[in-house]
């Protein structure tokens, strides 16, 4: 029987696609099963590494510690835009981060700026046209207090301009906009927990595998951005809190661990936010 060509162009693609990933005989490191949005969008690009954690899914996965503050960063991003597309797409990250907190704090004032904040950065990094019909909505949505829908659009809008980055084979910047979203949904989280202690709280922060991921993410970006200072330094935290994170068997987390966390976290927060010069 003969195969049609696009079955045959299929099946060329996913072969090179696993042999890449298992070059030298180790697999590429893969995305936590709980932090991926979309399970189709692996079928629609066909090799795995264009896609990255869900910012959403990030906040999924932080929902049982309640209402987070949205607490200032260190560098207000809306002061002037950055040069580089890496710390475009990091901060885009943090942009979206601050949407899933201003929704679940139900600070609905803020939503304007944020979508204004948002456009920008779209534009920026050429994906303009669909954040704008993102902002637009996020706005309606918000005089509507829609809050499922506003999370929704937050969602969309990392998975959008994912889309037009791919297209633009810029793939590095997806993953730096899923670092930047849960390295900011870390700090606050991590202070969350620090700020009124329990066990089962603080198990919920204590994740290695996504810590791990975010280490072998980070060493594979193109050499102009993992090897800046502050993308070297950032492995060695997050393979630091690989270790402080993992937990032994019976072993409970403690409020002097957390503590580790949370200053490690916002350590990565600071050297996220360190733009190119």
């Amino acid at each position: 029987m003969k195969l049609p060509m696009s079955v045959l162009s299929g099946f060329a693609a996913l072969c090179c696609a696993q042999a890449g990933a298992q070059e030298g005989g180790k697999e590429k490191n893969s995305i936590p099963a709980d932090l991926l949005d979309d399970p189709h969008v692996r079928e629609e690009l066909a090799v795995n590494e264009f896609t990255a954690p869900s910012i959403s899914k990030l906040f999924d996965t932080l929902k049982d510690l309640g209402p987070m503050p949205v607490v200032p960063i260190p560098q207000k991003q809306g002061a002037r835009m950055p040069l580089d597309r890496a710390d475009l797409a990091v901060e885009l990250g943090f942009l979206i981060a601050d949407g899933f907190l201003i929704v679940q704090s139900g600070q609905m004032d803020k939503v304007e700026a944020l979508a204004a904040d948002l456009t920008r950065y779209g534009k920026a990094l050429g994906a303009g046209e669909r954040v704008n019909r993102h902002a637009a909505s996020l706005l309606e949505s918000a005089r509507g207090q829609k809050v499922d829908q506003l999370k929704a659009e937050l969602a969309a809008t990392q998975k959008d301009v994912e889309r037009e980055l791919v297209a633009l084979r810029d793939a590095d910047l997806a993953h730096l906009i899923s670092l930047g979203g849960w390295v900011r949904a870390l700090s606050v989280a991590s202070a969350a927990v620090e700020k009124q202690f329990s066990v089962d709280h603080a198990k919920v922060i204590m994740r290695e595998d996504i810590a791990d991921y975010y280490t072998e993410s980070i060493a594979s970006l193109e050499p102009r951005i993992s090897e800046r200072p502050n993308y070297l330094e950032m492995r060695d935290i997050l393979a630091g809190l690989r270790s402080e994170m993992t937990l032994g068997k019976d072993v409970a987390p403690t409020a002097e661990k957390v503590a580790v966390i949370r200053k490690q976290a916002d350590k990565l927060v600071e050297l996220s936010l360190q733009r190119q010069k």
